[in-house]
């Protein structure tokens, strides 16, 4: 095994952060994991692909297109997921929801097959640092009554590739966003992100979240610190790679460094073992 380089800790946005130990508390087990084990292509009972607003447009003026079940863009090689970001033009007959995104991509989502609330995540993944990638790991609710940011989003890990190494931890409601410059964060200096695995945890309670890198933590919200806490429905967890926008393109896009992909190990869901059917819902 490869040395591990240490994972330093930073703090941004009011969470606390804490030099402790990041693990799953005693009485969780694992309910459900992909290690992307024996296929070439993401399992279709666990991952569907989001392509909504290719025709319109994504958020945060990104300029990618995300395809559906396409190889160039989602595989599994050597039993670990690739998402793969490259700059092309598509064929308008072959992609009927392109709107002429010079970038192509793709973004996996459990959604309508598997929902959680509550829990202890863990995602082992190496991340791009081509500048102009922003790949993400991240949880938003299944039913989006109020609409964003007020129906509550967890960000396990962001990174965006012109600054290398600094991986970040987030949530969003609807007083605490980025919209507002409120939003609750930290950060993980990984020096290696880009180089080797690391594995993103999240630890989700009724009264409290965690996440970190490497059974470090580095964010912690509790409940009774917020003023409002959307974080006690069923969401879905999200895998995708985003190229440009308004904090992934900051510093431009390097089309010459492309394709850029994020390589992920595998996705571990561990259940509180002594709560009720409400505190995880795996579909």
């Amino acid at each position: 095994m490869a040395a591990v380089l240490p994972v330093a800790a930073a703090s941004l946005g009011g969470c606390t952060t804490l030099a402790g130990s990041m693990h799953r508390e005693a009485l969780y087990t694992l309910e459900w994991s992909d290690e992307f084990h024996g296929r070439d292509a993401p399992d279709p009972r666990i991952w569907t692909y989001d392509t909504e607003f290719n025709r319109t447009g994504w958020h945060n003026d990104e300029r990618q297109y995300y395809a559906r079940d396409r190889r160039k863009n989602a595989r599994i090689d050597k039993s670990r997921l690739i998402i793969e970001a490259h700059r092309e033009d598509l064929a308008p007959q072959d992609y009927d929801d392109w709107n002429g995104q010079p970038y192509s991509s793709a973004r996996l989502t459990t959604r309508g097959r598997r929902h959680f609330q509550y829990g202890y995540f863990e995602v082992r993944a190496k991340l791009p640092c081509t500048v102009g990638t922003w790949p993400a790991i991240w949880l938003l609710p299944v039913e989006q009554d109020k609409g964003w940011p007020d129906d509550g989003e967890i960000d396990i890990a962001e990174h965006v590739g012109f600054d290398p190494g600094r991986v970040h931890h987030t949530l969003h409601t609807a007083t605490m966003n980025h919209l507002r410059g409120t939003q609750r964060s930290a950060q993980s200096m990984v020096p290696d992100a880009c180089r080797r695995f690391r594995r993103y945890q999240l630890l989700w309670t009724p009264d409290r979240i965690q996440m970190g890198v490497d059974d470090r933590i580095t964010f912690r919200l509790s409940k009774s610190a917020a003023r409002e806490w959307p974080f006690d429905k069923p969401y879905y967890l999200i895998l995708n790679l985003a190229v440009g926008g308004s904090w992934g393109g900051r510093e431009g896009i390097a089309d010459v460094a492309f394709p850029a992909r994020m390589e992920v190990d595998y996705v571990r869901y561990y259940r509180p073992a002594r709560t009720g059917p409400a505190a995880g819902t795996v579909l």
